[in-house]
């Protein structure tokens, strides 16, 4: 398999898709600071005009998303697949009409028999499932991804302890302390999905079965990882960013997230909103802010979108071209839907560095089980992956409480 990486320039739609964006953002903008003006001079906004501005920010949100996808359409590198690979065309008859001598001939393609487990897919049909949820799940795009053919990862990691210093080249040099370590351990549990086909979609020459098995089940996939590497409990799934103890920044050890409180019960404080979101900027270490990115949910950007710094400029800025994020404070967003919404205590906006904060494993080896006999006419792909994750750098993720301590 070959890819090329070769980028194509942005499309005539992603072009107009961009042009809207910014058409719409300014059309936010000049209703909003209406609305802030009289609320200035009358103590609250006509009701027409908060609507208004929330039919926009609707709009707006759909165009983010629109370019997003676009951009990832335009960047999405080409996959040559070597058409007579008899992995692959054994695998795709094995798929289209059950035939699966071939699999059981080539034994490294072979994890049984159908009756325990199914067979495991050729790599060109994992990459392109790979692939495509990378695309539709938010936490791989900004995470560090790793592979590993155990059922758990393990890393070990310095916490520190050990000493240095400066000697003459000849110099004595004195006995340095032992690191002290710990060991990262992300067990990969089982995540999988059964989409159903019908004998016509199979007998169909023109249909590339490798393809529509990995669309079928990129979406089951992404929407369940989506929610387990945000808030998922570690038992049989990954273990979520949130789900660890989190302190008040500055009190937490290692294994713990620290949090900046936004001094208001489930909201944002009522002046200067935005002096929050610097504090938790600059909660991470410097060395982690170079990479930094927010994380939260389209209701929080909508209420961030309406912010403005000591200057009178909006905080949150579109993105400034196709293929880019948007930005709050200079630092991009990214949207994940399973963050909580602004809540009493909860912890809906995170930012630090994702790819040295979390790591997503995925055990090497997708599994398809066909069963045509248990949902006549259709014929059913029971297909499974492994898939592990959970913070590897505690120092590289902050998050905000919407709370007052």
């Amino acid at each position: 398999m070959t890819r090329e990486t070769k980028m194509a320039p942005p499309s005539g739609e992603a072009r107009a898709a961009m042009h809207e964006l910014l058409c719409a953002f300014e059309s936010f903008k000049d209703a909003n600071d209406r609305r802030l003006e009289e609320i200035e001079a009358k103590s609250a906004a006509d009701p027409l005009l908060d609507d208004r501005i929330a039919r926009i920010d609707a709009a707006l949100t759909r165009q983010q998303t629109a370019l997003d996808r676009l951009s990832v359409e335009a960047g999405r590198p080409a996959l040559s697949l070597s058409p007579g690979r008899e992995g692959k065309s054994a695998f795709a008859r094995y798929l289209a009409r059950g035939d699966a001598s071939a699999l059981v001939e080539a034994k490294s393609l072979s994890s049984g028999t159908p009756g325990e487990g199914g067979y495991v897919a050729p790599p060109e049909t994992e990459a392109l499932i790979d692939r495509l949820l990378g695309e539709a799940s938010p936490m791989r795009a900004i995470a560090s991804v790793k592979q590993t053919t155990s059922h758990t990862w393990r890393k070990p990691v310095s916490l520190g302890g050990t000493s240095a210093g400066w000697a003459a080249e000849t110099g004595a040099r004195a006995e340095t302390d032992t690191a002290t370590l710990d060991l990262l351990e992300f067990p990969t549990g089982e995540l999988y999905a059964m989409p159903a086909a019908t004998a016509s979609l199979l007998d169909d020459a023109l249909v590339d079965i490798d393809q529509w098995l990995a669309e079928e089940v990129r979406d089951v996939f992404a929407e369940q990882e989506g929610q387990a590497f945000v808030s998922g409990n570690g038992t049989n799934k990954p273990k979520g960013f949130l789900s660890y103890t989190n302190k008040l920044d500055g009190t937490e050890a290692w294994g713990e997230l620290g949090y900046v409180a936004t001094g208001a019960a489930g909201d944002f404080p009522v002046s200067d909103p935005g002096d929050v979101l610097i504090d938790l900027i600059y909660a991470p270490k410097s060395g982690y802010r170079a990479n930094g990115r927010f994380v939260m949910n389209r209701q929080t950007v909508s209420r961030v979108r309406k912010f403005k710094d000591a200057d009178g400029n909006y905080v949150w800025q579109p993105a400034g071209a196709a293929g880019q994020s948007a930005t709050l404070m200079g630092y991009p967003v990214t949207e994940a839907e399973d963050m909580p919404d602004i809540g009493a205590g909860s912890f809906a906006i995170a930012f630090g560095d994702f790819e040295r904060g979390y790591t997503i494993v995925d055990r090497q080896g997708v599994q398809v089980l066909r069963d045509p006999y248990s949902a006549k006419p259709y014929v059913l792909f029971y297909t499974t992956k492994r898939v592990g994750g959970g913070v590897s750098d505690f120092n590289a993720i902050k998050l905000l409480k919407f709370a007052a301590s």
